[in-house]
């Protein structure tokens, strides 16, 4: 039998979670998506099938002050700004999900900054 790709490993990962984990209006779903070179997070209301609101490493407002850092303090801002926009839209609690990625590294950092923003999971 052939080996799996590390994408195929991660998508089997991510449905195993997304069984468990599922966002409500009252607590809506962080979704995290890392590549190699950016990370992404996107606060979701899986009931409205919405997107609620967003932020990443390729954000035009947040594009200036990633410049020179590392990519775990770059994880770490987009967390504090996710959380920030989703405090304005007054959401206060969201439930985690890592997206089949390990909690470590750039993931844990940007969870980390949610926290740090004022979210609650």
């Amino acid at each position: 039998m052939a080996k799996q790709s590390r994408s195929a490993s991660r998508e089997r990962r991510h449905l195993r979670v997304r069984k468990k984990v599922y966002g409500t209006t009252n607590s809506p779903r962080l979704s995290v998506f890392r590549s190699v070179n950016e990370i992404y997070a996107q606060v979701i209301d899986d009931m409205e099938g919405n997107t609620l609101v967003s932020a990443s490493s390729i954000d035009n407002e947040l594009r200036g002050k990633l410049n020179g850092l590392k990519k775990i303090e770059q994880a770490r801002l987009v967390g504090k700004a996710v959380a920030q926009r989703a405090k304005d839209k007054g959401i206060e609690m969201v439930v985690f999900d890592r997206g089949g990625f390990r909690y470590t590294g750039r993931v844990k950092a940007l969870a980390d900054g949610a926290r740090e923003g004022g979210l609650d999971f």
